[in-house]
């Protein structure tokens, strides 16, 4: 169980752009790891409202339950290591096992009665740092629909927006208002 401050830059990418990090950093196809995020939140959607999420990440036989929440910089991250009947609990029944997480959301102004799954997104990620972070290359697919993304997560907020953006002008990639894998799923679902 963890409690994190996530400070990220993010662009979303070309296919052409994205094969062409993974050249530039020469990233090998073992590097790659694929995961899959499982998102919740209420039937009329109050942790969207809330400018939060709650995600189930799914690694191989690894499960973490992680609650995003607005903080002063970045977002508070609340993680919490799930067992698989924790995980399926959640799944088929929007059952939130006690923990950190639950007792994050029983804090919240607005009560958090009954969670819906309202379903996943796989991503195949290559990471590794980067000068004062750490890299992502994603390519993720979800609801029929397939993106490539970058993203760049670093302590200090002046310093990773200084490096991301000499990053995206080294590589000729225009920046791009991007929206968090969430957001981006919720918009092809609803």
């Amino acid at each position: 169980m963890s409690e994190t401050i996530e400070i990220e830059f993010k662009n979303l990418l070309t296919k052409a752009e994205y094969k062409k990090l993974l050249k530039a950093f020469r990233v090998k196809e073992d590097q790659i790891i694929s995961q899959t995020n499982h998102y919740f939140d209420t039937p009329d959607f109050t942790l969207k409202e809330l400018g939060s999420a709650l995600r189930i990440r799914e690694k191989k036989d690894y499960y973490e339950m992680t609650l995003k929440q607005p903080a002063a910089v970045g977002l508070l991250e609340t993680t919490q290591i799930l067992s698989l009947d924790e995980f399926l609990g959640a799944i088929k029944n929007g059952i939130i096992p006690k923990g950190i997480v639950h007792e994050r959301l029983e804090l919240l102004n607005k009560p958090i009665m009954v969670l819906e799954y309202f379903g996943s997104l796989t991503t195949k990620r290559a990471e590794f740092t980067y000068r004062e972070g750490l890299l992502v290359l994603d390519h993720s697919l979800y609801l029929n629909t397939e993106d490539y993304e970058v993203e760049y997560e670093v302590e200090d907020f002046q310093v990773g927006q200084r490096v991301f953006e000499e990053l995206l002008e080294q590589y000729n990639i225009p920046l791009r208002a991007t929206q968090n894998k969430i957001a981006r799923f919720y918009k092809q679902k609803l």
